[in-house]
């Protein structure tokens, strides 16, 4: 009997034993699925975040190089405060409010009202204009116009005559940087992508800006894109498509550079945006 109860009890150890490894051999299993499938997941969350932005250059665009932009009026470099001031623009070689030739082929956002004028004041935000007169009501103090021609999705005409820059004080000024800046420094003004995207019009985003008094090159004077964190360099000054951008609020920020890399003094630079895009 005692042999029989010695026998008996070494095979409940080792069953005991046995059920113990296969338990741990099982819980390893499971930890190491565990780990794969949170490392997939992670990876996913990852790929998802870091979507993969991409800078191209549009080409295609009619060249308009003799179209020319002239302002009429106001001549005076003050003008009275309390009141819209007329702006009174002169337009060759170029038709204002019908569809640039090729627009239906850029895939890109398009105004139906055709071609016109990006009128900016101060760097801030363009409005457009398809008419060669119109009225703006501007605060008190000192500003800098800039305007250029524009085709009909927004890409801005660039040669010697496409555009004009005038420094306008309104009512009581202050000297202020302003009224102090020297426009015959490079400049960089923003234009390009601008508000809320949606649909169709939302897969590809242009990326545009004008250039006063300077031009790109790698040993030169280039701009700086930073798109949602991500940063490109730009050595030629021609309009940018910009690709895989997520839905919702996207930063643009755009710096002009000297040839050693440091900001160029101006203040216009740097200049951000944020543009939405939607379903």
């Amino acid at each position: 009997m005692k042999k029989v109860s010695l026998i008996i009890a070494s095979a409940m150890i080792v069953f005991a034993t046995s059920c113990k490894d296969n338990k741990k051999e099982s819980e390893e299993e499971v930890d190491t699925t565990m780990t794969e499938e949170a490392s997939m997941e992670e990876e996913t969350e990852m790929n998802a975040s870091e979507s993969e932005i991409t800078l191209s250059s549009l080409e295609g665009s009619p060249a308009y190089e003799t179209s020319t932009l002239k302002l009429n009026s106001p001549n005076e470099d003050n003008v009275a405060s309390g009141a819209p001031i007329k702006f009174s623009f002169e337009v060759n070689d170029y038709e204002l409010g019908v569809p640039t030739e090729g627009s239906e082929n850029m895939e890109l956002a398009n105004s139906a009202k055709g071609q016109h004028i990006h009128f900016i004041v101060d760097n801030d935000p363009y409005s457009a204009h398809y008419e060669p007169t119109f009225e703006k009501e501007l605060e008190d103090g000192n500003h800098v116009l800039v305007a250029f021609l524009s085709r009909s999705y927004h890409e801005s005409v660039k040669n010697a005559e496409s555009f004009v820059v005038k420094k306008i004080a309104v009512g009581e000024t202050e000297d202020d940087e302003l009224g102090n800046v020297d426009l015959t420094q490079p400049h960089l003004i923003y234009s390009r992508p601008k508000g809320i995207y949606s649909g169709e019009g939302a897969k590809t985003i242009m990326l545009d800006f004008f250039l006063l008094n300077t031009d790109l090159a790698e040993d030169g004077n280039k701009v700086r894109a930073t798109i949602n964190g991500k940063e490109f360099m730009i050595t030629t000054w021609e309009p940018k498509l910009i690709n895989g951008l997520p839905m919702g609020e996207n930063t643009i920020k755009l710096e002009l550079l000297d040839a050693n890399g440091e900001l160029i003094d101006s203040p216009f630079n740097p200049v951000e945006r944020t543009v939405t895009l939607e379903e």
